[in-house]
């Protein structure tokens, strides 16, 4: 037997079955499979155990060869990645420095460089600034929002320290995720501005791939569990007295 044909009976790694399951959340993303079709082939990857069960899955959809990589006996080093990757530094001064909201919205979300300083007004409408998959033109970043009867929502990921200055009359700006300790090496996030019958806001929450992977790290845990319980089925004494 060569050494290609026995590629597909030899057993598949957890990195493996996550390579085939970015595929398909990016598959799903673009609208190439439906969300009935994505769960299917979701929990046929996580019950996969070697890469001739894992081809098949994404064969029809684009990139499916890089899914199932070639076989290496030694251990690659991990890709760099991190806070320090995400601040940019230099002379970068962000993707976009200021937004503006009259009787409307505006949003920064996404991948998108957070300048040094972002200026905002929302009056008589509101504003989202997402940072969770942004980069970051310096350490410390200043949100500076003026909210006039309306509102503006800043949203961190975990890890970023964060700080409150904005003065608010008849309105406020929101102290709760104030003084959590940050990262090492993570940026600061420092809001600033003023709240006039209005409201800044500060949310911390997972980016939306972290809580993708820890909904189908929950699905797959469960699929193992369902496969344990079979196997202890199959292997008890009780059935083997009935053969």
């Amino acid at each position: 037997m060569t050494e290609d044909a026995a590629v597909p009976d030899l057993r598949a790694s957890d990195a493996d079955r996550e390579r085939v399951a970015e595929i398909l959340r990016d598959a799903l993303a673009e609208g190439r499979l439906d969300m009935e079709e994505f769960e299917e082939r979701l929990d046929a990857t996580y019950q996969a155990r070697t890469y001739g069960e894992l081809t098949p899955i994404t064969r029809d959809l684009p990139d499916h060869a890089a899914a199932v990589p070639a076989v290496s006996l030694t251990k690659q080093p991990e890709r760099g990645g991190g806070w320090a990757s995400r601040i940019v530094g230099g002379d970068d001064s962000g993707t976009s420095s200021w937004a503006v909201a009259v009787m409307s919205g505006f949003q920064r979300r996404g991948h998108w460089t957070a300048p040094r300083r972002f200026n905002c007004l929302a009056f008589w409408g509101g504003g989202e600034i997402d940072l969770r998959e942004a980069n970051f033109a310096d350490r410390e970043v200043v949100i500076n929002a003026v909210a006039i009867m309306g509102g503006v929502e800043v949203i961190v990921p975990p890890g970023v320290e964060v700080i409150v200055r904005g003065i608010g009359v008849m309105g406020g700006f929101d102290h709760r995720e104030e003084g959590v300790p940050g990262d090492p090496g993570a940026p600061r996030v420092i809001v600033t501005g003023f709240a006039f019958w209005g409201g800044v806001g500060v949310d911390r929450k997972l980016p939306r791939a972290e809580k993708q992977r820890l909904r189908e790290e929950r699905r797959r845990e469960r699929l193992e569990r369902k496969e344990d319980r079979r196997r202890e089925l199959e292997g008890s004494p009780e059935r083997e007295d009935r053969g």
